[in-house]
């Protein structure tokens, strides 16, 4: 893997959990890293313009149910 994105996410992390209380739990732990990796994946998605439009999707999904 990338060292740079390893590194990264490894500050990230830290950061994370450096804002959780001193009593947070494994689940909540686990969930906050899940939430922030998701908002960071979309952001990427986002900056990349690899997006679809909400009509672009309509007219995608009446297509698919149109046939068949």
């Amino acid at each position: 893997m990338n060292e740079t994105l390893n590194t990264s996410a490894k500050f990230a992390a830290r950061d994370t959990i450096d804002s959780l209380p001193d009593g947070a739990s494994w689940d909540e732990v686990l969930y906050r890293l899940y939430i922030r990796q998701k908002i960071e994946s979309g952001l990427a998605t986002a900056e990349s313009s690899r997006l679809v439009g909400t009509e672009t999707v309509r007219e995608q999904w009446n297509q698919t149910r149109n046939a068949s």
